[in-house]
């Protein structure tokens, strides 16, 4: 280090405290990175490598953005999961003695970004830390963009890894010693960025957002979580809210993999939120209710009070509809409070956002009114916070249409600061006197082409061109610059006014730099109700949003049984509806109680065995988040968790085939659910051999049946199975309807009672439109198959005949003298079994056509 210059010395040691972030070191207008953070960084932003001399005897590495364009190569490393540490001069050049003072200002990371393309409006940025216990794990959750700071214990790592997938948690905070494995599990599984924090020691200064939290574990999780926004951050974060502590109880419990299988938030696909259930419901007009409005889709309530409260609302917007659309149109004027007061408090600020903030409340008081006449004492009985004397201060205060920079002026009104009034006339009256000074010169020297203009260098002056510089007396101005064409000059008044005109503007830019500034500081002391006003606006948004799909959708109020019932009638699938559009959907019934706990469904692919089990699920799902249901009637039990095992995937993750992760879904089922609990299982064991997969579906069915007594839908293409309805006395056949018309399969997608009678496997394969050739000898082995089938029936069937008349005929009263030993049968099993065959015909009832063709399949099974 000693070899290297001053600079490069300064740059390694701020380095050796961010080895896990691009040091972005500012040098003049540019950023720039060297070593190994330049060829990574040239790499990843795809910007050219040079090199430098350092001082050693190889040159270093360095690339570089330009200062004004780095935060969009900021925002490239951080949605690539990198962080990136912003080191700043923090000294004045001109004062400064050697190499000028540099530190970090702030760590940028994918769980503190601000704004950006990572950030979603309608998504919550949520950072977590995790610390374990001797028996349990501490959970806490913040985002920095709105303040929302969350804590709670789960039992096991599977329970906190779903909590961390559940929420999309993009940066996790933990310990050195943290386990090596689940790292592995956080970086694989949930894309997690890792950071590390020793400390846990909570600051006084955050006392006040504690609130609720006495329980140490979550105190000494919390603690970790917000040492590390101090140490990168380096910031005021005074809109972080009072911490809440949520149970994982108080919620239905959907682990990840039922959550990807329900495609509740994104599609198992495409990963995008068109074709999820988010997008079905999502008709929120703000991005807080839409962020709330994912919230309540991952956490379905188990309370039934609180369900029937968002529910009872529902129907109040839905019976007062065009008190509902005025709602909707005035919440499309409300900005984003949460993200603007966390603005306000980070200090990134800007007088457009105060702008947003005041039109939002604004809108506040036509939102009060209105929800009072509606009458619904649940969810409106307390006032919204106009926030009347902030929405008046930033309307005396801040022009209507504020440049983006607080740093140029042209922000405050007229007539809010005296003194700023007193520079603006001073500036304004300036420049209207030398346009009249202009005019005056012109007349006074005859010369219609004098003109007085500016620059930066020589200030105001009086331009003649040289055509005209014998029209001018001597000694009346003093000459200043001498250009080609013309002659520039000053006055002594001249001079006077510009001095008097440059100290205005530049005083009015420093002074409106100054009120912003303290006006955001005003703004800050009402972040806390801010925050109130956003939660009761985003909580109206998200159930008239509810109320609107419901309505436009024809969906129906749930009924919570007091009992274990669940009944659906003309239920359907809410996505598959809507993408279809104007195409009839077939709707189904779905009827479970004690004495029904489970359905086996049979019938063919394609006939939509799937899309029925998902339909109850997700019916169930929106009933608990207080949601109306498609169906025309429905009478549900309060689901305490929903566990799914549908659609055949690897996990190339951890390496497990797609039979594994069928047992892996069903052993965690089996093992945590109730009999409070939904099951969906989707053709189980068909990752392995026939008579494998059949045992352990057998198995599993049963386990369920007599261990766990929870209401399951399961599906499968074993027809085996279904002499099960006749052994287990809660589970019923079911199964898809299908038809042939001319050769073909139609599916019907009709649930009825009772097993299918076959597969149509071939017919699905036609559809796919598989070469007619491979279908025709498709169809030939499946005669053969079916002719094997019915061969080995009729000789076990034959078999069991002759073992019983042998054991029921009489036996000899003398016993044979020397009996001539039996010859050993010559013919094989399979000939036996043709003669078999050939003697149960009835050729008296066959056609010569039909003889023939049977006596070809004999021939062709001896051969």
């Amino acid at each position: 280090m000693a070899t290297y210059t001053p600079m490069i010395q300064q740059y390694l040691k701020v380095k050796a405290d961010y080895q896990d972030a691009f040091l972005f070191f500012r040098l003049g207008d540019f950023y720039e990175m060297f070593f190994q953070d330049a060829i990574k960084a040239s790499q990843e932003l795809e910007i050219t490598l040079t090199s430098r001399d350092g001082g050693g005897e190889e040159r270093i590495p360095m690339c570089g953005v330009p200062y004004h364009a780095a935060p969009s190569y900021i925002e490239q490393l951080i949605l690539k999961g990198h962080k990136v540490a912003i080191c700043e001069q923090t000294e004045d050049p001109k004062q400064a003695k050697g190499v000028v003072r540099r530190e970090v200002v702030q760590l940028i990371t994918p769980g503190t970004v601000m704004d950006g393309k990572g950030l979603h409006d309608k998504e919550n940025n949520y950072i977590a830390s995790i610390t374990a216990f001797d028996t349990q794990i501490g959970l806490a959750l913040s985002d920095l963009t709105t303040g929302e700071n969350l804590v709670a214990i789960c039992s096991n790592f599977d329970e906190l890894l779903n909590e961390i997938y559940s929420v999309g948690a993009k940066e996790v905070v933990i310990s050195r010693d943290f386990p090596d494995e689940w790292k592995k599990q956080l970086i694989d599984r949930c894309q997690a960025t890792l950071s590390y924090e020793a400390e846990t020691t909570i600051s006084s200064d955050f006392e006040g957002i504690l609130g609720e939290l006495h329980d140490e574990r979550l105190t000494c999780t919390f603690g970790r979580l917000l040492t590390y926004l101090q140490r990168t951050q380096k910031r005021s974060l005074d809109h972080l809210q009072k911490v809440k502590v949520y149970y994982l109880q108080d919620s239905m419990k959907i682990d990840l993999y039922s959550k990807r299988n329900l495609e509740l938030t994104e599609t198992i696909r495409s990963k995008g939120k068109k074709g999820s259930l988010l997008w079905l419901l999502d008709e929120t007009k703000t991005a807080m209710g839409g962020r709330l409005l994912k919230q309540w889709v991952d956490k379905p309530l188990v309370d039934r009070t609180k369900i029937e409260a968002r529910l009872t609302m529902v129907e109040t917007f839905i019976a007062n509809y065009f008190e509902r659309e005025d709602l909707r149109t005035l919440l499309k004027e409300i900005y984003d409070l949460e993200r603007l007061a966390g603005r306000v408090a980070f200090g990134n600020v800007n007088a457009r956002d105060l702008v947003q903030l005041k039109k939002s409340l604004q809108q506040v008081p036509a939102i009060e009114e209105l929800c009072r006449s509606l009458q619904n004492d649940v969810y409106l009985s307390e006032r919204l916070d106009s926030c009347e004397d902030l929405s008046n201060l930033l309307e005396e205060a801040i022009v209507e249409n504020p440049p983006l920079s607080i740093k140029e002026g042209n922000i405050m009104k007229d007539g809010f600061h005296t003194q700023l009034d007193q520079y603006r006339d001073a500036s304004r009256n300036g420049k209207t006197w030398i346009a009249q000074l202009e005019q005056q010169e012109r007349q006074k020297t005859g010369i219609k082409s004098l003109k007085i203009g500016y620059n930066r260098v020589f200030g105001y002056y009086i331009e003649v061109t040289r055509a005209n510089l014998h029209l001018l007396q001597e000694g009346v101005y003093e000459r200043k610059q001498t250009l080609t064409n013309a002659e520039r000059f000053i006055t002594p008044e001249l001079k006077e006014k510009e001095t008097l005109i440059l100290e205005a503007e530049e005083k009015i830019v420093e002074l409106e730099y100054q009120l912003f500034v303290d006006l955001r500081e005003q703004v800050k002391q009402y972040i806390p109700r801010l925050q109130v006003l956003a939660k009761r606006l985003s909580e109206l948004d998200v159930l008239q949003c509810f109320a609107t799909v419901s309505e436009n959708r024809h969906y129906c109020k749930p009924i919570f049984s007091k009992t274990t019932e669940l009944f659906i009638k003309d239920g359907r699938h809410p996505v598959v509806e809507k993408v279809m559009d104007s195409q009839e959907y077939v709707p189904n019934d779905c009827y479970l109680n004690a004495d029904r706990q489970m359905l086996l469904i049979t019938g063919p692919n394609m006939s939509g065995k799937s899309t029925y089990m998902r339909q109850v699920a997700l019916t169930a799902i929106l009933a608990q988040i207080g949601c109306y249901v498609p169906a025309s009637e429905a009478v549900l039990p309060i689901f305490d968790q929903i566990f799914t095992r549908i659609g055949a995937a690897d996990d190339l993750i951890s390496g497990q085939s797609t039979f594994m992760v069928e047992m892996l879904e069903a052993k965690n089922a089996i093992a945590n659910a109730t009999s409070q609990s939904l099951i969906l299982f989707d053709e189980i064991g068909r990752g392995t051999s026939t008579y494998d997969g059949m045992a352990l579906a057998q198995a599993i069915i049963e386990h369920i049946h007599e261990q766990i007594g929870a209401k399951t839908l399961f599906s499968t293409h074993y027809h085996e199975l279904t002499i099960l309805d006749g052994q287990l006395s809660s589970l019923n056949n079911i199964h898809v309807k299908a038809i042939e018309e001319n050769g073909k399969v139609v599916f019907l997608h009709k649930i009825e009672e009772g097993p299918a009678d076959k597969s149509y496997g071939i017919h699905v394969a036609e559809l796919a439109d598989l070469p007619k050739s491979l279908i025709k000898r498709a169809k030939e082995i499946l005669s053969e198959l079916e002719a094997d089938k019915l061969l080995t029936e009729t000789v076990e069937k034959k078999t069991v005949v002759k073992e019983d008349l042998l054991t029921d005929s009489q036996l000899s009263l003398f016993a044979e003298e020397n009996p001539v030993p039996k010859k050993a049968p010559t013919l094989s099993k399979k000939e036996q079994a043709v003669i078999e065959l050939l003697k149960s015909m009835n050729l008296l009832e066959m056609t010569p056509l039909d003889a023939m063709n049977e006596l070809y399949q004999l021939q062709k099974k001896i051969k």
